[in-house]
């Protein structure tokens, strides 16, 4: 079992190996939910579309059609399955 200590300012570190299993990282943020009176479970929260919306925009990039994105995935099927 892992451990953590509340600090007097009522904050946690969550111990790295939770971190690492769990992929949070520096900003992330978390949801805790409280089921009775002793017992709680930390949550990571998923981002939104809106959160990523752009990162993979990229200016130099050719617009493709969706027939063409189509087809680049079918090709892709047919490499892996021969």
């Amino acid at each position: 079992m892992t451990t953590a200590t509340l600090t007097s300012k009522g904050q946690v570190t969550i111990p790295k190996q939770v971190r690492e299993l769990l992929h949070l990282h520096s900003g992330d943020r978390i949801e805790f939910l409280v089921h009775g009176n002793e017992e709680a479970l930390l949550k990571p929260i998923t981002r939104t579309v809106s959160d990523v919306f752009g990162c993979l925009h990229d200016s130099n990039q050719k617009a493709v059609s969706v027939e063409e994105m189509n087809e680049a995935i079918a090709q892709r099927v047919r490499e892996r399955n021969a």
